[in-house]
């Protein structure tokens, strides 16, 4: 059955397997009472279209798939399932016990939502007691869940496995199974959900009593699987399709893509049109011009093929040509007519059995298109195999090398309905989505790809996935992020989720904010200092007081003026927070000069290596919510690996406090191995290596060079002192020389941090770069460095005036040396020669006379030479390093 409802200007689409009489108004609708009244109480607008065809066989107990553009909208089978759990023959189908509905959701956010709406709404029911469950990866998981008296359970797939692997009785009690966003279900679980409808299947034999039993597949897609699934669990479904072009993937149509070149458009479509006279085709050629009508009816007609046209300024009207239509064919000749979009409609053909796309369709153009062909879609039978009898309909795409830029939808749309795809549209829809990349560079940097390393809907992703050197290489880089990386010291302020923070990274030494915060304070201490502003300009920076504490704030958007009012909201930027928020314009204060001057201290702070369960592509709140209890306020110790403006991915951070009274550090947790001991969180080693692929052939600022060094090296430091096997102190570490004599000592407790944890984060950074040791003499005019090195290769040594940067590999080691020297040198007259077991490096002084040290910090690996050592003749004091 095929029906068209009229619905203003246009037509509905419905496709059904059997008939079904609609209730489209919701004070007729199956549903109780109760449950009406509520949806009326919350302006509820429907049933819409498909809801109308939905809820009387789901109402009535049935087994129903529907695809539906509103297919990923739970209230197209909450209020008939809730129905249907109130009817009495349902209640006491089994009278010892109460009967259970199971929602299974692609992920826990779905679930969520289809929890939060069965709350809603339960109160139109008798009492129901829904219960949503989300199961971590922990053994002991499923033992705490609680099912006693629940009548709807609200879950994902992989958390149903694992439930029923303690309480497999749960499907004996099984009356209906609802699969929500059935073509997600099917595509990334496959072999979850239908292991779950096996075990129902087994399940439902054994169940005693006349207990109904129901299975509801709800989706926007077809999916190949929905077959089997209809074949093998499934009792004579009622199919409701209202998209077109799912509906032709349903019945079977053949979808051809044909490549061929412009200039040979005409004659493509001649081949295709190579009828025989035992092929009687009614054949539809589409395009979007009326001068392309003409053409091709012209170059049919000089080919004796007898063709009809039909454009808006054609003479015969639109019941004219469905006569010759119809006539046409019952004469035994092959039909051909070419016409444009806008005339499908009043034509009103729904017999043809192939359609021919002369122009390049849009995904909406082509379900308009394929909508002439309904009479020939196949219908699904109960008796029917998977595998169905070809149909006569066929869908013809021709593809040039000037098809416009729907490539990607059309060629999506082709790999779930399983057809053949030339080389050709793969290459174009990548040509489109570069072209649109290219569209999206004023915008953000993909939150996905900057997250996980991966963002799985670029098609529709409205932020860019690559790299904008404007944008990313911003000025106002904090210093600490360029000089000592492998450690910082960093403070969560606001958290986005689990592994995404803004806050600032602090100075070991001396606190500049610290500093500008304390005199804001005092500034605005003094009454006579608050001046608040009368107009608000956007971008511009202002004072912000919230109780004790004073804030520098950016105004990022300012409400439209037919908005305004006395007390008008602006949206502000904490600038040294990073976080948003929304204030009236009359508590903003004028900010002086003199407290603009420091760049704004926000950093963007990303958690690699660590990513949630079952590819979910969102945290779950519940680690958000640990995370954020345990880090935002608290001092960590993190190591840059990576950066992009003011984005920086740190691997590992270490939570730490300081007992001040001994100048120690104590690492009390690392922030990966939290998240992954919750259950909710799992390794994604790929993370890193995705980020740095998105910036390889991007050149990069001063500052990101610099940082390349600090990139290569491994996490040896941090690592060591997160080990819980490793208790010792760093007091003799270089990095100790930095944190004002604090040296870090390790307690660790075992619920904290898992050792294998630790051990598997050591594992990871196997290209780590060692520091060679290195001895170093001078005279009048020299400084020279022997760089302890056996059989070097691959040396590289950089001079500049106040640096020299020394790499080579030995064997299987890389070596690397960054040295910022005390005093100035002539760059060009400095030399590296390599020997069998060192290099030498000669530095010229730029200014003649002993130095006092070689290195502006203190570095445990060099050291003074004193076997080339003679004393100055005036005593001198110098440092060995």
């Amino acid at each position: 059955f095929q029906r068209f409802q009229n619905l203003g200007e246009g037509k509905i689409f419905v496709f059904l397997s059997k008939k079904i009489e609609p209730s489209p108004v919701l004070k007729t609708a199956p549903l109780s009472d109760g449950l009406k009244k509520e949806l009326a109480q919350n302006k509820f607008s429907g049933p819409n279209f498909t809801e109308s065809y939905c809820w009387p066989p789901v109402a009535s107990g049935y087994d129903v798939v529907a695809i539906s553009q509103q297919g990923n909208d739970p209230l197209l089978y909450i209020p008939p399932v809730l129905t249907f759990l109130q009817l009495k023959s349902a209640s006491q189908a089994l009278p010892h016990t109460s009967g259970v509905s199971l929602i299974v959701c692609p992920g826990w956010k779905k679930a969520q939502l289809v929890f939060d709406l069965l709350k809603k709404y339960k109160r139109g029911c008798r009492d129901l007691h829904p219960v949503l469950i989300t199961l971590e990866q922990n053994k002991e998981a499923a033992s705490h869940v609680e099912t006693r008296g629940c009548e709807v359970l609200v879950t994902t797939p992989h958390s149903l496995l694992r439930l029923l692997e303690r309480k497999s009785w749960l499907l004996c009690r099984l009356y209906h199974l609802v699969l929500d966003e059935i073509e997600v279900l099917l595509s990334d679980t496959t072999e979850q959900v239908f292991t779950i409808l096996d075990c129902y299947k087994k399940a439902t034999a054994r169940a005693w009593g006349n207990a109904p039993h129901q299975i509801v597949a709800v989706g926007t897609q077809w999916n190949k699987h929905i077959p089997p699934l209809m074949e093998e669990f499934m009792n004579d479904p009622y199919v409701v399709i209202t998209v077109v072009e799912e509906a032709a993937i349903c019945g079977n149509v053949q979808q051809v893509v044909q490549p061929c070149m412009n200039s040979s458009k005409i004659a493509e479509l001649l081949r295709i049109l190579d009828f025989t006279h035992t092929n009687l085709q009614k054949v539809l050629v589409f395009t979007d011009s009326e001068n392309e009508v003409e053409m091709i009816h012209k170059a049919l007609k000089s080919n004796s093929i007898v063709t009809l046209k039909k454009h808006k300024e054609s003479k015969c009207n639109a019941s004219c040509v469905s006569e010759k239509w119809r006539k046409m064919h019952n004469s035994g000749s092959p039909v051909v007519l070419v016409l444009t979009d806008d005339c499908l409609e009043p034509l009103g053909i729904t017999d043809a059995t192939c359609v021919i796309h002369f122009s390049f369709p849009s995904l909406r153009i082509l379900g308009q298109r394929l909508q002439s062909m309904t009479d020939n879609f196949c219908t699904l039978r109960k008796d029917s195999s998977v595998d169905q009898e070809p149909t006569n309909a066929r869908s013809v795409i021709l593809l040039t090398e000037n098809s416009p830029r729907h490539a990607p939808e059309i060629l999506g749309y082709l790999k779930h309905a399983g057809a053949e795809i030339p080389q050709q549209l793969h290459d174009l829809a990548a040509r489109v989505l570069e072209s649109e990349e290219g569209e999206k560079l004023s915008r953000p940097l993909c939150a996905s790809l900057k997250t996980f390393g991966i963002c799985r809907n670029r098609t529709t992703c409205p932020d860019r996935h690559q790299i904008n050197v404007s944008i990313d290489m911003a000025q106002n880089i904090p210093d600490e992020m360029i000089k000592t990386p492998e450690r910082v010291m960093i403070l969560p302020l606001h958290i986005v989720h689990a592994t995404n923070y803004f806050g600032r990274i602090v100075d070991k030494e001396k606190d500049q904010y610290a500093i500008l915060a304390e005199e804001m304070q005092n500034y605005f201490k003094v009454p006579g200092h608050k001046i608040f502003v009368d107009t608000v300009e956007k971008s511009a920076f202002y004072g912000l007081c919230e109780g004790a504490l004073c804030h520098r704030v950016q105004v990022v958007e300012i409400p439209a003026k037919e908005e305004e009012n006395f007390d008008c909201k602006v949206t502000i930027k904490y600038i040294d927070e990073g976080r948003t928020s929304q204030v009236s314009s009359d508590q903003l204060l004028r900010l002086p000069a003199k407290f603009q001057s420091l760049p704004p201290q926000a950093v963007e702070f990303v958690v690699c290596r660590v990513k949630p369960i079952y590819n979910e592509t969102e945290w779950n709140p519940k680690v958000t919510d640990h995370i954020r209890h345990k880090i935002k306020g608290r001092l960590h110790h993190a190591k840059i690996v990576h950066t992009l403006g003011k984005t920086a991915w740190v691997d590992p951070v270490i939570g730490v406090s300081s007992l001040s009274v001994v100048k120690v550090w104590i690492n009390e947790y690392n922030i990966r191995s939290e998240i992954l001991s919750t259950g909710l969180g799992t390794d994604n080693p790929e993370h890193l290596e995705e980020i740095q692929k998105l910036c390889r052939h991007v050149q990069v600022s001063d500052y990101a060079e610099n940082l390349e060094h600090f990139i290569k090296e491994g996490t040896a430091d941090l690592e060591k002192v997160s080990s819980p096997q490793d208790m010792s102190t760093e007091e003799d570490s270089p990095e100790s020389c930095n944190t004002s004599g604090k040296m870090f000592l390790d307690v660790v407790f075992s619920d904290d941090v898992a050792p294998t944890e630790e051990a598997e984060d050591s594992m990871l950074y196997q290209h780590k770069c060692y520091h060679p040791e290195i001895k170093w003499f001078q005279d009048n005019e020299t400084v020279t460095l022997k760089v302890k090195i056996p059989s070097a290769a691959d040396t590289k040594c950089e001079f500049s005036k106040e640096k020299v940067v020394f790499s080579a590999r030995s064997g299987e080691k890389l070596y690397l040396a960054d040295l910022e020297l005390q005093e100035s040198v002539f760059a060009e007259k400095s030399t590296c020669v390599i020997k069998d077991t060192e290099a030498v490096i000669v530095l010229a002084k730029e200014k003649q006379g002993a130095w006092c040290k070689l290195l502006k910090e203190k570095n445990i690996h060099v050291s003074l030479d004193f076997e080339h050592w003679e004393e100055p003749e005036e005593e001198s004091s110098f440092t060995v390093g």
